[in-house]
C-alpha cells in the first residue's frame, strides 16, 4: 500500500473485512463473493467493491474473491504478522478491564506495560502485565519502543499524559477519556467515550424514524 491513499472510513472497515474472512477460512470456504460479505458485516455491496478497488483487482468477475488469498491480502495490510505491543497508561476500572481482555484472539496486539501512580498497583503484575509507575513513562516507551498508547487516566490529567507521551515518540493514542486531547498532525487520536455512545444510541433507539442513514445525508 505504498504511496497510496484510501478513505479513513475504507481503511476503519478493513478489521471488519478481515475478521469475517479469518471465520471464513476456518469454517473451510474457499471463496466468497460481495453479496455474501455484505449479508454477513451488513455494508452494501457496492461500498465493499469500491473498498476493495482501491487495492487492486482482488477478485475475478463471475468468480468472486477467493477467501485465503483475500484474508493473506488484509492481513498483510493489517500488520496482522507482526506484534504491536500497546502501553496502557491508567489502571483503574476501565484499564483493569482492558487488561483482562488484552486483544484475546488477535496475535498481533498485546498490552504489554501498564502505567499508574497508585503504590499498591506499581511493581506489581495484573493479567500477566507489569505494572510501573507514571514517573518511568518516557524511560519506558523509548526502551520497549512503544508507537501506540491507551489512555485511561481522569480527564484533568489526560493532556499532560498525551503531551508526554508524544514527546516519548507515541505515534498513535487511544483516548479512553471524555477529553478532546491536542496532538501534532503526525500523531493519530482514536476518541472512545462510552457515554456519549450509550447516549448517541438512546437517541437513535427513540428517534429511528427521523435518522438519515450516512449516505443519504
Amino acid at each position: 500500500m505504498e504511496n497510496k491513499q484510501i478513505p479513513k472510513a475504507t481503511a476503519k472497515r478493513l478489521p471488519l473485512y478481515y475478521r469475517y474472512l479469518k471465520y471464513l477460512f476456518t469454517s473451510g470456504k474457499k471463496k466468497v463473493s460481495s453479496a455474501d460479505l455484505s449479508e454477513a458485516v451488513k455494508i452494501d455491496s457496492a461500498t465493499i467493491r469500491r473498498d476493495f478497488s482501491y487495492f487492486g483487482a482482488l477478485g475475478k468477475r463471475g468468480y468472486g474473491y477467493d477467501v485465503e488469498d483475500l484474508m493473506n491480502f488484509f492481513s498483510r495490510q493489517l500488520n496482522q504478522e507482526q506484534l504491536t505491543n500497546v502501553a496502557l497508561v491508567g489502571v483503574g476500572h476501565i484499564g483493569r478491564a482492558l487488561l483482562n481482555y488484552n486483544f484475546q484472539g488477535q496475535n498481533s496486539i498485546r498490552i504489554s506495560a501498564g502505567f499508574d501512580v497508585k503504590e499498591d498497583l506499581v511493581n506489581s503484575i495484573l493479567e500477566g502485565v507489569p505494572i510501573y509507575h507514571i514517573d518511568e513513562l518516557e524511560e519506558q516507551v523509548k526502551a520497549q519502543q512503544f508507537e501506540v498508547a491507551i489512555i485511561a487516566v481522569p480527564g484533568d490529567y489526560s493532556q499532560d499524559i498525551t503531551d508526554r507521551l508524544v514527546e516519548a515518540g507515541i505515534k498513535g493514542i487511544m483516548n479512553f477519556t471524555p477529553m478532546r486531547l491536542s496532538v501534532p498532525d503526525s500523531v493519530r487520536i482514536l476518541n472512545i467515550d462510552l457515554s456519549n455512545e450509550l447516549q448517541s444510541l438512546i437517541y437513535f433507539v427513540q428517534y429511528s424514524d427521523s435518522i438519515l442513514d450516512d449516505d443519504k445525508v
